[in-house]
């Protein structure tokens, strides 16, 4: 069985933050507008070296939806900064009509996604961002699970012409994916071989998959791991192919299971290849405030909770 491991944790805005300074380096056309939360979404090195291609909005989010939409008519590629729920929840109509609707090609950057805000509480812990996003007709949905994968990933949006979603979070998470890794948007990644069960993350529950893979490993449970850092367009075939192995299948997403990764999956699934399936979601509720760790805990969104839904999805074959 392959084994991951990892030397350091770091949070994965900053690796937002490290390919938004790389991207100023070699792309002139790449601007940076955020909402009041400069030190939040790690911009600082971006504005240091390009000071004439940041724009401070102020708390006025649906604003800056509207000048990066603006922006892009010029020729520049908007990256837009603040916190998931005011990045989708607190300006979906600015997003839909100036955005979407015209294909616009905004990058819509957002942290501190998910009950891992901590804190800060549930009126900050958006747990259906990826629903709204994945939506709207266009729009490509990402969400990464590591330092690295979110720098690449953060590169490569630059490249994609249209508008996009990247959501990232605020906690430091082990980093255990390559350093200079090329991401390709739309194409999972297949982390571990198994023959017994699939298991598709998203986010902060990939390391939380591959630890419960070891696990259910000891236990005699050979699991496939996948990577879903691309939730639209979706990667169907690595998912098709390793279910028509493995005959079952459990969704790890630090999200609402209404409308995230476990529904895109499940449609997947309807379509070409009805198989069983186990949620690993919030289970349609808010969050609280508390430690990243504590809510991980009480919602069930950690390695303990997918092993029970694999245990509870293989007798189910």
């Amino acid at each position: 069985m392959k084994t991951y491991t990892y030397t350091e944790k770091k949070d994965t805005r900053s690796g937002f933050g490290a390919g938004l300074a790389e991207l100023g380096r070699t792309n002139p056309n790449v601007v940076a507008l955020c909402a009041d939360l400069i030190g939040s979404l790690k911009m600082n090195d971006f504005i240091a070296e390009n000071p004439e291609r940041f724009f401070q909005i102020g708390i006025a989010e649906a604003n800056m939806m509207g000048i990066a939409a603006g922006l892009t008519i010029g020729g520049k590629i908007p990256f837009t900064g603040t916190f998931a729920n005011f990045s989708t929840g607190r300006v979906y109509d600015q997003i839909r009509q100036s955005i979407a609707y015209s294909g616009k090609n905004v990058k819509i950057c957002a942290s501190h996604a998910g009950l891992t805000l901590g804190e800060d509480g549930a009126t900050h812990q958006i747990l259906e961002d990826i629903g709204l996003m994945k939506m709207l007709p266009g729009m490509t949905v990402i969400n990464t699970c590591d330092y690295n994968q979110t720098k690449a990933a953060t590169i490569a949006i630059a490249e994609h012409n249209g508008p996009v979603y990247l959501r990232f979070g605020r906690p430091k998470v082990p980093v255990f994916t390559p350093e200079n890794q090329t991401f390709e948007i739309g194409k999972g990644i297949k982390l571990t071989e198994g023959n017994d069960v699939t298991i598709v993350a998203t986010g902060h529950l990939v390391w939380e998959a591959l630890e419960a893979s070891k696990e259910l490993y000891e236990k005699g449970i050979s699991a496939e791991v996948i990577n879903i850092h691309t939730i639209k367009p979706l990667d169907e075939k690595i998912i098709l192919d390793s279910v028509a192995k493995t005959k079952c299948i459990v969704t790890a997403e630090e999200h609402n299971y209404l409308g995230g990764l476990g529904e895109s999956v499940a449609r997947t699934l309807a379509t070409h290849n009805p198989t069983p399936q186990e949620f690993v979601a919030t289970q349609d509720t808010f969050g609280e405030s508390g430690t990243p760790d504590q809510l991980m805990e009480k919602y069930g969104l950690n390695s303990k909770s997918i092993i029970s839904a694999t245990e509870k999805v293989l007798k189910r074959k």
